[in-house]
């Protein structure tokens, strides 16, 4: 067991140990460039999504918001809670501006391999569509890339199926334990029944899941950090002048000084938005959209409400209570979060904090699971494969939730995402002209006055997509 976790170890080592959040970095500025700042001048047409004029006329088909609302779910957890009270602590406030600062430039990334995604999806017999970045290697790389292909969905496997899924259970068991004194086998049973309840009805449960629970732990999240802002408001101008100058090393706050505060912004906002590391794509890659930039345009939009929302909610309720203490140990991850809170609005914030917890954590259970299953496609058709992984994945939310030291057996989760995201980004590098083609298209369609653009197969006969997937729409 110790030379398999010294292996994993050195994985680890070689991925996020040094050179993959500085590839993801420079890879995300390179794009931001070639693409003319896209999620800058496209910034106001993220928002068509949430309204109903802009969703597919067909009633079984995901649409774009089932399938932002689905990302959502997944992106959010429990990195925007415990991962931002980790920044703060190891890298000070200043570590906030770097996690929006990546945000911002992981919007271009997210945008474009979602829209590869997108653009070779495939239909399935029953209607839905699946993509990725399996499907973009083998359609937009060839079939002699199947090897790379593989090597992408046992990743996402591991990693998501299995491996965070265990972490979300026990996160949530131990919340509720903690506040509420609810046992870990009562919670682990209740979740793994309703998240059985909705793997075993596919996407289409999923999405209809996430498109109630979504919006009510995102919305109440927010509105309970407005409520730590306003009573805090004469105070507001004081943090934010406190998060620029520790970004920029002007008034140190932690060991390390502003380049403790750069690597744990970056850090965990890359962990939380999760742009460029291969996961959302493919459930971006579930949407009825009339062009693939489309989607990609609205998957944007997740990064943002990932981390300039979501984050900032957690990071304010930090920075604006008392409890927290520039360079004091003793203190952090959720314990942080919570104790703060409570500093600020009461007992009764431990509780509504365990609900939030317990919701960050079921969308994300969710989400992990179609990223599983849409990986097991790859690999094998299957149905009885499919529902294996489906009862596996769910004991391994029950035994995350009930039995909390086994999550250590899944200590491969962390190297695997880092295997994952730099296939990923093997393919966002070798699939990227493609991509600039189709922005292209994209654009010009608005230019010429198109409010909505229409992807037409016929003007990319060279490209390997699937013609019934991009039927034209009045």
């Amino acid at each position: 067991m110790a030379a398999i976790e010294g292996f994993f170890g050195i994985i680890g080592d070689l991925t996020w140990g040094w050179a993959l959040i500085p590839m993801l970095v420079v890879f995300g500025i390179f794009i931001t460039l070639l693409t003319d700042f896209v999620q800058v001048r496209f910034f106001k047409r993220m928002f068509r999504v949430l309204s109903s004029k802009n969703q597919s006329g067909d009633p079984n088909a995901i649409s774009a918001r089932e399938a932002l609302l689905v990302s959502v779910g997944g992106r959010v957890g429990g990195g925007n809670i415990a991962g931002v009270a980790v920044a703060i602590t190891l890298g000070g406030p200043g570590a906030v501006f770097w996690m929006w600062a990546i945000a911002l430039v992981g919007m271009a990334t997210s945008l474009v391999e979602c829209s590869l995604a997108q653009l070779y999806k495939r239909r399935e017999p029953d209607g839905t569509f699946r993509g990725g970045p399996a499907r973009s290697i083998l359609h937009g790389l060839g079939q002699e890339y199947r090897w790379l292909a593989i090597v992408y969905a046992v990743c996402l496997i591991a990693a998501f199926g299995l491996g965070f899924n265990a972490f979300q259970g026990n996160t949530v068991a131990g919340a509720i334990q903690d506040s509420l004194g609810i046992g870990r086998l009562v919670t682990g049973s209740l979740l793994a029944i309703v998240a059985g309840f909705i793997v075993f009805g596919g996407i289409h449960r999923i999405a209809k899941a996430a498109d109630v629970v979504v919006p009510f732990m995102a919305v109440g999240y927010i509105l309970m950090a407005l409520v730590v802002i306003v009573l805090n408001l004469g105070h507001l101008p004081q943090v934010l002048a406190t998060i620029f100058s520790n970004a920029f090393g002007i008034e140190s706050a932690v060991g390390g000084g502003m380049g403790a505060a750069i690597s744990q912004g970056l850090r965990r906002g890359l962990f939380s938005n999760e742009a460029g590391l291969g996961s959302a794509p493919n459930v971006a890659a579930t949407a009825d959209v009339r062009h693939p930039i489309s989607q990609g345009i609205t998957q944007s939009l997740s990064v943002f409400i990932d981390t300039i929302f979501i984050c900032s909610c957690t990071a304010f309720i930090i920075l604006l209570s008392d409890v927290y203490v520039p360079g004091a140990e003793g203190i952090d991850g959720i314990v942080l979060t919570q104790q703060s809170l409570v500093s600020e609005l009461g007992g009764w914030a431990q509780y509504f904090l365990s609900l939030m917890i317990t919701l960050f954590a079921f969308s994300s259970i969710i989400y992990n699971y179609y990223l599983g299953e849409n990986a097991l496609t790859v690999i094998t058709e299957s149905p009885m494969a499919l529902n294996v992984l489906r009862i596996v994945i769910i004991g391994i939310v029950f035994l995350g939730a009930t039995a909390p030291g086994a999550t250590a057996v899944f200590f491969f989760s962390d190297p695997m995402m880092g295997v994952l995201a730099v296939v990923n980004l093997v393919v966002i590098m070798m699939l990227l002209p493609t991509c600039l083609r189709i922005l292209r298209d994209f654009r010009l369609q608005l230019a010429a006055g198109i409010a909505r653009p229409v992807f037409d197969p016929d003007n990319f006969p060279d490209l390997d997509v699937d013609r019934t997937a991009w039927s034209r729409r009045d």
